[in-house]
């Protein structure tokens, strides 16, 4: 083959690879995808984003709204998530985690000789009350942001309330169970003076045209 032929082969070959190149950016272009507003398959343990127009959560009531329907019994079931770090026994040696005999009322870090993450250690002396145990197990890591903790958390405030419930009974001097408090009743107020005023109104009308007439009589 001479140089002639090799070159108007080589050409040929050239062209064929631009135009192919020049077919597959066109196309793209034209058949560009775009991510759908929400997958068609839910892959199981993936978080959906959360956009920042989308309307708020709903805040969560204080745990005494759920301890008055929870019991110990069921607290030391769900306990079972927390047992393979945490003793709960009087007297007994810390795990990954510390001992929890006696948490609920006492203070944050206050297990002597166990080595609390910086963070923890920085809120010694904070009390455990009922609701910060509460945020504390529903996410240990929104709750104390680099904490050596590595549990999820207990997302379910009944769980929360029970398990809550059975480390109180672990105690020498269990702490006091706060009652619920009153939810706010609906607001049925300004409905009923709305609908006393078009009867005051009513009222008024007759009285006033009784009074008119004599005077009209009177002229």
């Amino acid at each position: 083959m001479d140089s002639y032929e090799f070159n108007k082969f080589a050409g040929w070959g050239l062209a064929a690879v631009i135009a192919v190149l020049g077919v597959s950016i066109v196309s793209h272009e034209i058949f560009l995808p775009e991510k759908p507003e929400k997958p068609s398959y839910i892959v199981e343990g993936v978080v959906e984003e959360v956009s920042a127009d989308a309307a708020p959560a709903v805040a969560e009531k204080p745990i005494a709204f759920y301890l008055a329907s929870a019991s110990p019994e069921k607290g030391e079931a769900v306990f079972k998530k927390c047992g393979a770090c945490h003793n709960v026994e009087k007297g007994g040696a810390n795990g990954i985690g510390p001992n929890l005999y006696g948490i609920v009322g006492n203070t944050h870090a206050h297990v002597a000789g166990f080595a609390y993450s910086e963070v923890l250690a920085g809120m010694k002396g904070k009390p455990w009350t009922w609701d910060e145990l509460s945020a504390w197990l529903a996410n240990p890591k929104g709750y104390a942001p680099g904490t050596k903790m590595a549990f999820a958390g207990i997302g379910k405030a009944e769980d929360r309330a029970a398990l809550l419930l059975y480390l109180n009974s672990k105690s020498d001097s269990p702490q006091p169970v706060p009652a619920a408090p009153a939810e706010a009743a609906p607001a049925e107020a300004a409905p009923a003076a709305d609908a006393a005023a078009p009867a005051a109104d009513a009222a008024a009308a007759p009285a006033a045209e009784a009074a008119a007439a004599p005077a009209a009589e009177t002229k």
